[in-house]
């Protein structure tokens, strides 16, 4: 059984914090190109993190830092475990669940759904 998430009217004052969250999913999107925007991607999400307290688009935060985290944490065990020879598929694993996170936010984000 899978749960639809309705579309949410967005009101004048969430338009901001749309804006910011998109920004936030376009900087994790160029760190597959230049990695360094992730960092600024996260530093942005936790000093804007209470403007969207209590909106619909507070949920797009959570899903943001929780990715930048998690992807964070299996890239390091990815890299370590490069020793033993698994490492290249944790990393691709992981590579593939970070652009899921992202385009699956992002599409939410678009279409003024909560995540």
């Amino acid at each position: 059984m899978t749960e639809e998430r309705s579309t949410i009217h967005v009101e004048p004052g969430d338009q901001e914090a749309k804006k910011l969250a998109f920004i936030i999913y376009a900087l994790y999107a160029a760190a597959l190109f230049i990695g360094i925007t992730s960092i600024v991607g996260i530093i942005m999400a936790y000093v804007t993190r209470e403007r969207v307290a209590g909106t619909w688009v507070e949920s797009h935060y959570i899903w943001l830092i929780k990715t930048f985290w998690i992807s964070l944490a299996v890239g390091i065990v990815g890299v370590i475990s490069l020793i033993v020879g698994i490492g290249f598929v944790i990393l691709g694993a992981g590579l593939i669940w970070y652009i899921y996170r992202i385009v699956k936010g992002g599409w939410y984000l678009y279409e003024n759904r909560a995540m």
